[in-house]
């Protein structure tokens, strides 16, 4: 702390004249994404009025801004106006704002929007429910988040991620596997850093955030666009580049590693360039729960060509790459990942390459189209240690496993505003998944052979694709001033077996009075069984047949309802109520504990269920409670309170708890800033994060099988009903931000306190082959994550 305010004082002392900013953005109709031209923007709180209007295709620069957090209003006519406060200028980049006007639907009402009214509204004008948006500046703000969009929707009310190790998001009580991740309106596999075939988390992302521009996070009955999923939604974008200036940024962090970034004008069409680079920081990663060193990289971009007569073509995409060595002499007791007697070697890789295109049809209608092709790959390999340490040691391998699934996606939709009251949008989605894939291992196999050592079983081999076709139509309808209905149907194809499903989605708005709204949605939804179940190979007669290659969908029915109340002129109240029933998940033919809505509960899928049956059930119930006092005079604040029952009923038609059952996630999240210096153009911020709740659900362990058998064995027939102890965590940040005497640079350092009070908490039970005991394993203790970004 000491340090961080003699920096302070320091930077402060070269602080020589006061400069100023830029403010520039592109102001748009809600409705068609239309640009309007003409609109008025000023700078409020100012001696002298300045203000500029947007040019021909809706663009607007406001230059000589003064420093510091500013206010401006946008105006234009027959539309409300409205007012976006506390913008954070800094003279090392513009800030850039896409601002939405909503034609007004009888007489004009000003309508001010505070940064959290914004993120109450979703991008998605068509997520009327159960959706937020965030920024990137929240993606790098919070205390703990490690820049990474997973991590920050932790946060959020009906989210929890209770596993230090990983950034798996688990939405009321959904497994993570039913997440959906898209990427400029395409589905892509899960964008992490060592990610495990199937799985949607890992322990670093692959996701830039400096390269996101604001984007949804949706928990549940999500619009009729969005299919495949019943777990959650991640709607992601990559912002344009500045268009009108060259900058630069190069910033190190000890999770986000070593980065490099510039953006800048390209061509006479408005077009821009964004390109971003990481390169982690392998001497400093050591608390990321394991002592091996990760090696990690990826490259992201996003060029836009400019708008011509075609209309608008844009080029992004992310290449990631990633390896790390467990070896068992250097591996600590206690590591989250590995185990004292295996060597093991995992790569990964992530990458997508696509192409936008969207052309604007007459007054009020756009059309856009992406196609993109995309991977995801996964190799581990474990050579295991027999009777280590005696001098019959020796070595076998142990597992070997290689996956890569390629798409090929196509994405088109045509959105039209009618007229001020209806707007329809249709599209469709289609992707080819190509999955090449085996897996051999000897855990829990028998020794059929002889040779003293279980078999290396082929669990799966497997070379197969498959096509899944996604049409929709949805529209929003403008019922009266008070009342909007958003509804539509989506409709799901898969080529695996001829899987045809009809979803029906809605969900309805009333402002009740003018600081409170209601909500209902409602939907249908359906997501493919994850395929490393679908593709098991199971030994019959000999013979290796994939039995659950023609499991159905997993259904899912969500209801919800919402409250929302503006409490004060920066305050915000929301509660939601949910239930969701699931019907037709995966479970064995014979009676037993298993389900697939229990899987992505670990790093690996369950690799011993065979001849599945879609005869499962499950259902997901709860209250969350949000209160929010958006970034006003120096400070922020936010509570999310969730209170939720995760149920599940295996073939044995018992009701258990299923592994997500935490019951109850609380967060408290503050910051504050203070501006410093003669021209008070410095800022010295705090943010902290406090967060608690219950234990997971396990499974226990049969001590005296597993040390029959060598391996861990459970308790089956008592599957998740032991709860490891409650979670608590405490973060602290304090940082600076200093805007040089030179025009376009600015400076920002951090120290990030993760987990302050070392709190010790649970990682999980583990039986441990070489002592025949159960090893208690926690989670990341105290750990100091140090950051600093230039940028110029």
């Amino acid at each position: 702390m000491k340090f961080i305010l003699k920096l302070s004082m320091l930077c402060v002392s070269f602080l020589l004249q006061a400069q100023t900013g830029t403010i520039k953005g592109l102001v748009v109709d809600k409705q068609s994404e239309i640009p309007l031209p003409g609109a008025t923007i000023e700078l409020l709180n100012q001696e002298k009025s300045t203000g500029v209007i947007t040019d021909e295709n809706g663009y607007f620069t406001l230059s000589n801004v003064p420093l510091g957090r500013q206010t401006i209003r946008i105006n234009y006519v027959g539309y409300e106006p409205i007012t976006l406060p506390d913008l954070g200028v800094t003279s090392g980049k513009d800030v850039v704002v896409n601002v939405s006007l909503t034609e007004a639907y009888g007489e004009l009402e000003a309508v001010v929007l505070t940064a959290g009214t914004n993120k109450e509204r979703a991008v998605n004008k068509l997520a009327a429910i159960s959706a937020r948006q965030f920024s990137m500046e929240e993606a790098t703000r919070f205390s703990g988040g490690r820049s990474d969009v997973g991590r920050l929707a932790a946060n959020f009310a009906g989210v929890s991620s209770p596993d230090d190790s990983r950034n798996d998001i688990v939405v009321r009580g959904n497994s993570p596997s039913g997440l959906l991740w898209r990427l400029e309106g395409i589905p892509i596999p899960s964008p992490n850093h060592y990610s495990s075939f199937g799985t949607t988390g890992s322990p670093v992302s692959a996701l830039n955030t400096n390269m996101l521009k604001n984007s949804d996070f949706i928990t549940s009955a999500f619009p009729a666009e969005y299919g495949n999923a019943i777990g959650g939604v991640f709607d992601l974008g990559f912002r344009k580049g500045n268009t009108d200036d060259y900058e630069f940024t190069v910033q190190a962090g000890v999770f986000t590693g070593i980065e490099a970034m510039a953006e800048g004008p390209l061509g006479k069409k408005n077009g821009s360039f964004l390109v971003a680079g990481r390169y982690s920081l392998i001497s400093l990663v050591s608390g990321g729960g394991t002592s091996a060193t990760p090696n990690y990289s990826d490259i992201s971009y996003n060029i836009d060509l400019g708008t011509g007569t075609l209309g608008n073509i844009s080029l992004f995409g992310v290449i990631g790459n990633s390896d790390i060595e467990f070896l068992g002499d250097e591996i600590e007791k206690d590591d989250l990942f590995a185990a004292e007697d295996e060597n093991s070697f995992v790569k990964s890789s992530f990458n997508v390459f696509g192409l936008n295109h969207r052309i604007t049809i007459g007054k009020k209608s756009y059309l856009k189209t992406v196609a993109a092709i995309s991977s995801s790959g996964n190799n581990y390999t474990e050579d295991r240690f027999i009777d280590k340490d005696t001098p019959n040691e020796r070595i076998i391998k142990y597992t070997e496993s290689d996956s890569k699934n390629n798409r090929i996606t196509a994405s088109t939709l045509f959105n039209s505003k009618l007229n001020k009251h209806i707007t329809l949008r249709t599209g469709v989605i289609f992707e080819n998944l190509k999955l090449k894939s085996f897996l051999k291992d000897r855990d829990e196999q028998p020794d059929l052979n002889n040779d003293g050592d279980p078999d290396l079983f082929t669990f799966r081999d497997t070379d197969e694709s498959l096509n899944l076709f996604q049409p929709y139509i949805q529209g929003r309808f403008r019922l009266s001033k008070k009342l909007t209905l958003n509804a539509g149907v989506h409709a799901q194809y898969s080529s695996l077996n001829s899987q045809f499903v009809i979803e029906p989605r809605g969900a309805l708005n009333y402002k009740i009075a003018p600081k409170h709204n209601l909500s209902l949605g409602y939907g249908i939804h359906h997501q493919t069984i994850p395929l490393p179940i679908l593709f098991l190979n199971e030994n019959v007669n000999g013979e290796l047949v994939q039995t659950n290659k023609n499991l159905d969908f997993t259904r899912s029915e969500h209801y919800v309802f919402g409250y929302d109340v503006k409490l004060a002129k920066s305050w915000r109240a929301k509660a939601e109520i949910y239930y969701q029933n699931i019907t037709k998940a995966a479970v064995e033919p014979f009676p037993s504990s298993y389900s697939s809505l229990t899987e992505g509960a670990d790093f690996e899928f369950n690799n011993n269920v065979f001849s599945l049956k879609n005869e499962g059930k499950g259902y997901n119930q709860g209250i969350e409670l949000t209160v929010e006092k958006f970034f006003s005079n120096g400070f922020y604040g936010l509570l999310t309170s969730s209170f939720f029952e995760s149920k599940y009923k295996g073939s044995d038609g018992i009701e258990r708890n299923t592994p997500f059952n935490n019951e109850y996630v609380t967060n408290l999240l503050a910051g504050k800033e203070i501006t410093v210096g003669k021209a008070k153009k410095n800022v010295l911020f705090f943010d902290t994060r406090f967060s608690i709740s219950g234990g997971r659900y396990y499974t226990p362990i049969n001590l005296e099988a597993s040390q029959q058998t060598g391996f861990e064995v459970l308790l089956e027939d008592q599957a998740f009903s032991k709860q490891y102890d409650n979670y608590m965590r405490w973060d602290f940040k304090v940082g600076f931000k200093m805007n040089s005497k030179r025009k376009k640079q600015s400076h920002q350092f951090f120290v990030d306190i993760q987990n302050l009070t070392n709190k010790k908490n649970i990682f999980e039970r583990r039986y441990n082959r070489l002592t025949n005991d159960i090893n208690r394993i926690d989670q990341i203790g105290l750990f100091p994550d140090v950051g600093y970004r230039f940028q110029f």
